[in-house]
């Protein structure tokens, strides 16, 4: 198996998990180190316990509830035999206050494989137009 298709599959895992607002599948997929950076947040988070934690907070005070996700404009860029990054275009289905919305972003995602195969180690995510 080619190392951009380790990683497609991987980032589907991801995607997948985060569709299902399956939490605990979705937070497996990344390294306890990686980093993430969302438009709609003003820090920062410099771990992946620091995500779920914000997580779990706006499940309980917003009721937070991811009711799906599509990946289109896929695009694996192999660095070495040990990172990949991955982009794409990304349409997010939510539930916030109990009011459903739609966002388009772009997200790019660093993947480094591991001695348990690809983890991602930084997510970026950013808004597109509608």
């Amino acid at each position: 198996m080619s190392t951009e298709t380790e990683v497609l599959e991987a980032a589907d895992r991801l995607v997948e998990a985060f569709g299902r607002h399956d939490a605990a599948a979705y937070f497996a997929c990344f390294d306890a180190d990686a980093d993430f950076i969302f438009y709609n947040h003003p820090q920062r988070l410099d771990s992946r316990s620091a995500w779920e934690q914000l997580w779990r907070q706006w499940e309980s005070e917003d009721g937070f509830r991811v009711l799906g996700c599509r990946s289109t404009d896929r695009s694996v860029h192999v660095v070495d035999e040990r990172t990949a990054i991955f982009t794409h275009a990304v349409e997010t289905d939510v539930s916030l206050g109990g009011e459903t919305s739609t966002s388009r972003e772009r997200e790019t995602i660093v993947f480094h494989r591991g001695d348990a195969g690809w983890v991602a180690v930084h997510e970026h995510l950013s808004p597109t137009e509608a």
